[in-house]
């Protein structure tokens, strides 16, 4: 935390996937870093998940997709730091790791490209590749047919483009960072589609100590940190990853923590939700707090349904 530059000259690899989105992310970070005196190169590491593409998400095993390769990076001396979408990254980290920064959250909602879900046609074809947001479109428009989709951002908004689908929901924050934010159709409120675990958040991982860990934690941002901690915490209360129906989204008022947990079936017929506040300074605490309630009123059975499906798994 704290604003000041960092004065000794070192040259620090930040770790990164190809993707469009993820080099945007990666260089705003490399950015942050020269304004306080940080040398900085960027490394495309490609991951599981980008070689594994055209398969649905929940059926390849969801845990470090997209993250294994980058911390092994890390681990090995590679790279000094990793810039990853915090939603991707596991609740528990390989040891040795942590998670040095987290800094200002973007905007954590769902948006719909190609209209509004209320004025699509009957019967229309939405694109999503999130078991989450399969199960609350379902609730929401019970008529759409829900069709798989993959590929990074530009791919997706190109397969709307060319008919292929009516309309496809994204995080609003991968649009808009990538400056498309005029696109969007319709951002959703988190109590009407309830977000996935930390997104809007990036990640910023590193050796628990040495100058990577040091030159980072400047760009730690604790109103960012307290709320994704008691999301994270209850993901993890939940034993589930981030290809799971899970959604969360957690606020912080003054000193107390807002948390909203939501658990969901996947064909959208069952919907457990709980919403619980605390301390700002025990964020683990209110998350584990809300995952418990959350399994108490039979969001186990949902869970176990999720995972006995998936368990054929792409290595």
């Amino acid at each position: 935390m704290g604003g000041g530059r960092y004065t000794e000259k070192i040259m620090l690899v930040i770790g990164s996937r190809g993707s469009q989105l993820a080099l945007w992310q990666a260089n705003y970070i490399q950015e942050r870093l020269t304004a306080r005196g940080v040398q900085t190169r960027i490394e495309i590491i490609k991951t599981t998940g980008d070689r594994i593409q055209d398969a649905p998400l929940h059926k390849v095993g969801g845990k470090g997709l997209f993250t294994k390769e980058i911390e092994e990076a890390l681990l090995d001396g590679r790279i000094g730091l990793a810039v990853h979408s915090m939603k991707d990254l596991p609740t528990e980290l390989p040891s040795g790791l942590t998670i040095a920064a987290i800094p200002n959250r973007a905007d954590p909602r769902d948006a719909m490209i190609g209209g509004k879900l209320r004025e699509l046609k009957p019967g229309a074809v939405i694109g999503t590749s999130s078991l989450r947001r399969i199960a609350q479109l379902k609730r929401l428009r019970p008529d759409a047919v829900i069709k798989d989709i993959r590929g990074n951002v530009d791919t997706r908004i190109r397969k709307v483009e060319q008919g292929e689908y009516d309309a496809i929901v994204l995080a609003a924050a991968g649009i808009q960072r990538l400056g498309w934010g005029d696109i969007i159709g319709e951002t959703f409120r988190p109590d009407i589609l309830c977000p996935a675990v930390a997104q809007g958040a990036l990640a910023i991982e590193t050796l628990q100590s040495g100058k990577g860990f040091e030159a980072c934690q400047q760009l730690d941002d604790p109103w960012t940190r307290f709320p994704v901690a008691a999301e994270r915490a209850m993901l993890a209360g939940l034993g589930g990853g981030c290809q799971v129906p899970i959604g969360a989204y957690a606020t912080l008022e003054d000193n107390e923590l807002f948390l909203t947990g939501a658990v969901f079936s996947p064909d959208g017929s069952t919907m457990i939700r709980y919403t619980a506040g605390g301390d700002a300074a025990k964020p683990h605490e209110l998350g584990s707090n809300v995952a418990e309630v959350l399994l108490k009123r039979g969001a186990q059975a949902i869970l176990d349904l999720v995972y006995a499906t998936s368990s054929e798994q792409i290595v």
